[in-house]
């Protein structure tokens, strides 16, 4: 019976859908992350009588057909850039994003990534780092001999330097914006690549129109509203559960068929 098929769609879209929800809760204090939200469209419809064809020559045409539709798929796993609450951690090498934007970090393979987790620290070369040890683009260099560090919300880097009156600018951090932030590619460790469907990187400076301000000893939250999870963590299994239903009753008409045949 095609009811036992379409159901069985219907009960792998759920097991999806509770997969992506338990990706979230369990991302609930991770720094930076996005939530996300599996999206699900009808599959194909089969014509049992199709709609505009007259049932004989010379009658009118039937106004409405009978089209079966046969499930559902998952049609994407959008992730959610909303922002993040930010903490206040008072570690001056921590810093939030407070609007659009992301950090640029170059991975191991010279490849630049992006990500909203400004949990940074400096390497034994002194450069600002991630907890990975990926350099943050554009190379900001800290003197061994800086005894405090302070980066405006526009960005820029000073230093105050041991034995020196006036601080010292060390660089620029930059951001980059994408025209699709949904189309980023999600790598885990925080970090994002751009893709085709995101379109290319557009750099600027903190502060400036369309780009978010930095926020020094501040981190970003994850923005993962645990009672919405927990929400739709219920309205998935009670999907999954009536779903299972109609298979249960589906085999059990089946049973029924094949009993007056025998």
């Amino acid at each position: 019976m095609r009811a036992l098929a379409i159901a069985a769609t219907g009960m792998s879209a759920q097991q999806l859908n509770l997969e992506v929800i338990a990706n979230n809760i369990a991302n609930l204090n991770t720094t930076g992350f996005k939530g996300a939200r599996a999206e699900f469209t009808d599959l194909l419809y089969q014509a049992e009588r199709q709609s505009g064809v007259p049932n004989q020559a010379g009658q009118e045409a039937i106004p409405e057909g009978a089209m079966l539709g046969l499930g559902v798929r998952a049609a994407a796993i959008r992730n959610l850039h909303r922002q993040g609450s930010l903490a206040n951690t008072g570690n001056q090498l921590d810093l939030a994003v407070n609007g659009r934007g992301y950090f640029q970090i170059t991975n191991p393979n010279g490849e630049i990534n992006y990500t909203r987790a400004g949990a940074f620290n400096k390497n034994a070369a002194g450069q600002l780092v991630t907890l990975e040890g990926y350099l943050v683009d554009p190379a900001i260099l800290i003197p061994n001999n800086t005894t405090e560090l302070t980066v405006n919300q526009s960005g820029q880097v000073f230093a105050k330097v041991d034995g020196q009156v006036a601080l010292q600018q060390l660089g620029q951090i930059t951001l980059a914006n994408f025209a699709n932030e949904a189309g980023l590619e999600p790598l885990g460790n925080g970090l994002y690549r751009e893709t085709p469907a995101s379109g290319q990187p557009v750099v600027g400076n903190p502060g400036d129109v369309s780009y978010g301000k930095l926020q020094q000893g501040y981190l970003e939250g994850s923005n993962v509203d645990p009672v919405k999870e927990i929400t739709s963590l219920i309205t998935a299994q009670r999907s999954f559960e009536m779903n299972s239903k109609v298979i249960q009753a589906a085999d059990e008409m089946a049973g029924t068929v094949s009993k007056g045949i025998r």
